[in-house]
């Protein structure tokens, strides 16, 4: 049997060291194996040459297709859509007017810093689905539809709906900070918490956003100084709570939320901020901050 010659080297997959290979991409010239091979007209090519994803993209991809396999499109954005339409009918009905602001539903869940320094904590989270009227409410379901979706495909009802509690409370605790005397209402503070998650996947490559989170959560609080009847408080106290809570569930950034299951030490982590925010709010509501 012949001896191999001394001037035959072995080359190995660039995207797998490990697994030796033969073949090189009829592009770039880089070694590939079988499974970084895409077969096309021009010859076999590589991922990054032949426009297939890879990394981050490729495991987004993968987890969407997943999330679309197994469970209903959205099913939980859809829920809390519902629910908001459902509460603000309740308002309408209750107090006779399609502005909703009155009326019994209305004045026992709004937020108000002196009713809740005096023991109604349910309205830290009765608020945010609580709304000023058709246009207020239009909006925030608008956003939610837009933005809910694409977080929910990423992480999973059980986080997403983690998330957007905590958002709630967060944003809740935010404007009674700012504006603890004025009666606030709306999602507005879950839906900037929702992309305050977003910002947080996509500096970790994760683009659920399409790389676009940054730029809209600057539009959105340019509006919020600039409209009249907005809270300040509850849209920046929102954003920092989704944006704690996606941190937690990632491990600040050195975790992978998209393949790691559900686990007791994401539970308690959401549970920490969101009691966190009620603490804020009652050292706010009862002087001591």
């Amino acid at each position: 049997m012949a001896e191999p010659s001394t001037t035959e080297r072995t080359t190995y997959c660039y995207r797998h060291p490990r697994v030796a290979t033969g073949v090189s991409c009829s592009d770039c010239g880089r070694p590939i194996c079988t499974d970084c091979m895409s077969f096309g007209p021009v010859g076999i090519r590589c991922p990054e040459c032949s426009g297939a994803p890879t990394g981050a993209k490729k495991t987004v991809r993968r987890v969407q297709q997943r999330a679309t396999e197994r469970a209903p499109a959205a099913v939980v954005t859809k829920t809390l859509i519902g629910l908001n339409l459902a509460v603000f009918i309740l308002q309408v009905v209750t107090a006779g007017t399609l502005s909703g602001t009155s009326g019994r539903v209305f004045e026992e869940g709004a937020l108000y810093g002196p009713f809740v320094a005096d023991g109604e904590w349910w309205r830290l989270i009765t608020a945010p689905f609580l709304h000023g009227g058709l246009i207020h409410l239009g909006f925030n379901m608008l956003f939610l539809w837009w933005f809910g979706r694409p977080l929910e495909a990423i992480v999973g009802p059980a986080r997403y709906i983690g998330i957007y509690l905590v958002s709630a409370l967060a944003g809740s605790a935010g404007a009674l900070l700012v504006s603890p005397t004025s009666a606030t209402v709306g999602a507005s503070g879950a839906v900037f918490g929702i992309l305050g998650a977003g910002l947080v996947l996509e500096r970790n490559r994760v683009y659920v956003f399409g790389g676009q989170a940054l730029f809209v959560i600057a539009i959105n609080l340019a509006l919020s100084f600039v409209l009249s009847n907005i809270s300040i408080g509850g849209h920046i106290g929102g954003l920092i709570g989704g944006a704690l809570a996606m941190l937690a569930l990632t491990h600040f950034g050195r975790g992978r939320p998209l393949l790691s299951r559900e686990g007791a030490s994401a539970l308690v982590a959401l549970i920490v901020i969101g009691v966190g925010s009620v603490i804020i709010a009652y050292a706010r509501v009862r002087g001591l901050a």
